[in-house]
């Protein structure tokens, strides 16, 4: 039941949103008689699923040629597709990091089959997803400061902690593709992306492909660091030619699938 509020709340805040041009979290908790707290994490949620723009003590619509009209809150169908491939990318024994985000979070189901994985995460859902696996991985925690913006831990005891291991794969999301740069990030906290992205042995980026040309200032991973992007096939083909020339190989899940 708790879901499903949680669910109907985001959609109604987001028809408010488009409804008024901005809206406040003071507002917002009035209107739907919750805490302060709980819009603060439903404004998060939805500024990382792409469906608005934080702003102090508030939010604001996405510009116009980002929307789109994906489920708000359910993992999309593509998401599921990219989850699968990259998921069919980890072989038994394997320690991998996965990022906090839907993306990587839609591989988790696909993991079960997957015998002796260590998984590192910064993500509490995530790891509790990863617990209720049938065949559980050894699951490590990168621990320091929780940042209430990406619902995750950050800062440089997260940092540190990633130092002390080594892995064979990184599992990443990002807020857009880039194609000349690399991926973006609404997100200033990029340190502990750049660490886990050091430590792993391949970093494989998840993303659908209408992350491609959003304007983000912040570069997230350059190419440089980047092994794989996992997208789906709607990636335009000059932008998937642009991608690979900088020597990343692209996968795309097929929708139909």
């Amino acid at each position: 039941m708790a879901k499903r509020n949680t669910v109907q709340r985001r959609h109604t805040l987001l028809q408010l949103l488009a409804e008024q041009g901005q809206v406040s979290v003071e507002q917002l908790a009035a209107y739907f008689a919750t805490s302060e707290v709980t819009i603060r994490k439903d404004l998060a949620e939805l500024e990382r699923n792409g469906l608005l723009l934080r702003r102090y003590g508030g939010a604001v619509p996405l510009p116009s040629e980002l929307t789109q009209a994906a489920s708000d809150v359910e993992v999309s169908k593509r998401k599921q597709t990219i989850g699968a491939l990259a998921a069919s990318c980890i072989r038994d024994h394997n320690r991998i990091i996965m990022d906090f985000g839907s993306t990587t979070a839609a591989m988790v189901p696909h993991l079960n089959d997957k015998r002796g994985l260590v998984v590192m995460t910064n993500s509490l859902t995530l790891a509790q997803a990863l617990r209720d696996l049938e065949n559980e991985p050894t699951l490590l925690m990168t621990g320091g400061t929780w940042d209430p913006h990406t619902e995750a831990f950050q800062g440089q005891v997260a940092e540190l902690v990633l130092r002390s291991y080594d892995f064979d794969q990184l599992f990443i999301g990002c807020d857009g593709i880039d194609p000349a740069r690399g991926t973006t990030t609404f997100n200033e906290l990029l340190g502990l992306s750049r660490v886990m992205s050091e430590v792993a042995r391949e970093v494989i980026v998840v993303a659908e492909a209408d992350k491609l040309g959003r304007k983000i200032p912040n570069l997230e991973l350059p190419w440089a660091a980047v092994s794989t992007l996992i997208t789906d096939d709607r990636l335009d083909v000059a932008a998937k030619a642009q991608i690979e020339a900088q020597g990343v190989q692209v996968r795309c899940a097929s929708s139909e699938e």
